[in-house]
């Protein structure tokens, strides 16, 4: 079988020749190391400085090449195309934000961005823009913009997508409804209950303006669509499940439905915390695969495999936080734990419960291959 194939077999519930392997994304500093040079792939902070002093074309060309060369080099079976990988921004008259100290930045209508360690991204911390602006129903009653598509984007994606014909694609669409914060989480976690019908209007619009996008945006080529929104902490998801079901439940189920019915495509859904209360929302909305279930959040793969395991696509199985700062027997562990429990019927792709993210020891993901090798084959 090729990676296309695998992927596919395993997503109908029957088991393929071994189980497919994939990540949500590899960032920066083992991609890097992969590679064995500096890239600006999944490099968001160093890819958005460049942005803002107008080296556009050079990132551009870091993403294509870079792409093609990480994925000949690691042979996995499913390609992403996550943030900081293939989309560029347009270009723009506006002055760049001023440097105010070494991690962080103000422009020209008093956005404030800061420098993350932790991440290795620029954030915006401040947006008075946005925290002076009421949220109306007129708003959100307009017809949609149309989306234009930037054409040295779309050359990443179509080469990437042509010079791998046999891997299963993970492309871009019109974007994920989610679940609607307006301004940002803690300013939306009010609107929500004080504003709920605008709310609504908001979700409406989002629906018809990335159901549009999508004619746009999703490459003909490509195999699947991948949402990365999360809806929840460690603790629990960020809103009550019943406001969710309310909420948003129709209007996920929605961009599903088109992304189905209209272009034929899988939609996987990339989603940390604990989730649990929503897993039977998952399954309503009618998702192909749910990447991530992260342990560390009480998701546990076995569990799900043997409650949800026959309904949808579980891929993970391996914990970011061991990738990160544990042994390479831990991981090792994790990666047969999660075959025992989650290869049998299919239903199942080895993956970090995160993706392999800054700061991810690199001997930890090359013992994670290895031990993966090992033992996929059915």
């Amino acid at each position: 079988m090729n990676s296309k194939e695998r992927v596919l077999t395993t997503m109908a519930g029957k088991e393929p020749d071994r189980v497919p392997i994939g990540e949500f994304a590899i960032d920066f500093d083992t991609a890097g190391k992969i590679l064995g040079h500096e890239t600006y792939y999944r490099a968001k902070a160093k890819s958005q400085i460049a942005f803002w002093e107008g080296r556009h074309d050079e990132v551009a060309q870091s993403y294509l090449e870079d792409t093609l060369e990480l994925y000949d080099k690691l042979e996995l079976d499913i390609i992403t195309f996550p943030m900081a990988t293939w989309e560029i921004p347009p270009e723009s008259d506006d002055p760049p934000p001023k440097k105010v100290d070494d991690n962080t930045w103000e422009d020209h209508l008093g956005r404030i961005y800061k420098y993350s360690d932790i991440t290795a991204d620029i954030t915006c911390i401040k947006d008075p823009v946005l925290d002076e602006k009421v949220f109306t129903l007129e708003d959100f009653q307009h017809r949609p913009e149309p989306v234009e598509r930037d054409e040295r984007s779309w050359k990443i994606l179509d080469s990437v997508i042509q010079h791998f014909p046999d891997r299963f694609i993970c492309g871009p669409s019109g974007g994920e409804v989610g679940i609607v914060f307006l301004g940002n989480m803690e300013r939306g976690s009010m609107e929500l209950i004080q504003n709920p019908g605008v709310v609504r209007a908001a979700t409406d619009f989002y629906v018809e303006t990335q159901n549009k996008a999508d004619e746009i945006l999703i490459h003909p080529d490509q195999d699947a669509v991948l949402w990365g929104a999360d809806f929840g902490y460690k603790s629990g998801p960020f809103i009550s499940p019943q406001m969710f079901k309310e909420l948003f439940l129709q209007a996920n189920k929605k961009r599903v439905e088109n992304i189905h019915n209209r272009f034929g495509k899988k939609v996987m859904k990339h989603c940390c915390g604990n989730v649990t209360p929503l897993l039977d929302a998952f399954l309503e909305i009618g998702y192909d695969a749910y990447q991530s279930i992260q342990p560390t959040a009480d998701m546990n793969i076995c569990d799900l495999k043997r409650s949800i395991g026959s309904q949808i696509t579980l891929w993970g199985g391996v914990a970011l936080e061991e990738m990160v700062s544990g042994t390479t027997d831990q991981v090792r562990a994790d990666v047969r734990r999660a075959m025992e429990c989650a290869k049998k019927g299919g239903r199942f792709i080895l993956g970090t419960s995160h993706s392999i993210a800054v700061g991810s020891n690199y001997d930890n993901y090359m013992a994670m291959l290895d031990e993966y090798y090992r033992l996929a084959d059915y």
